[in-house]
């Protein structure tokens, strides 16, 4: 490969990580609204957990895109490794989702979150310089 093939294609990977990236966020913002509506009256869950499934897929593509950049040295590891953390921990989320558990999945939804902006806010701001 050539180097403006690879270039080309590191490129085309930032734009997906940026991309997944801010879905991942977008859907963590959703799944605030859907809890919110779920709280006051106990209404259907059908909306979050079908957010849930947005969020796992976005933080997934999130994570696909920071690995292979992280293996062709453009971004650290660090940024791959947290991605792969916030993906894994979107399915902890999943499982402590009941309302009798929502003692832990409030406190976790925060850390799940901390981590997907963090790692948006990389790949927007920092990952064109790479």
């Amino acid at each position: 490969m050539s180097s403006t093939e690879s270039s080309t294609s590191v490129g085309g990977l930032v734009r997906g990580l940026q991309i997944a990236a801010v879905l991942t966020v977008l859907s963590l913002a959703f799944q605030f609204v859907t809890a919110g509506q779920l709280l006051p009256d106990g209404g259907s869950d059908t909306l979050h957990a079908g957010g849930a499934v947005a969020l796992h897929l976005f933080s997934g593509l999130t994570t696909v895109a920071a690995v292979l950049l992280w293996r062709r040295s453009a971004v650290p590891a660090a940024l791959a490794g947290l991605a792969g953390a916030v993906f894994v921990l979107t399915f902890a989320q999943a499982a402590v989702g009941g309302r009798s558990t929502l003692w832990i999945h409030i406190p976790g939804a925060m850390v799940v979150t901390t981590g997907a902006v963090w790692v948006a806010v990389w790949a927007l701001t920092r990952a064109n310089r790479t």
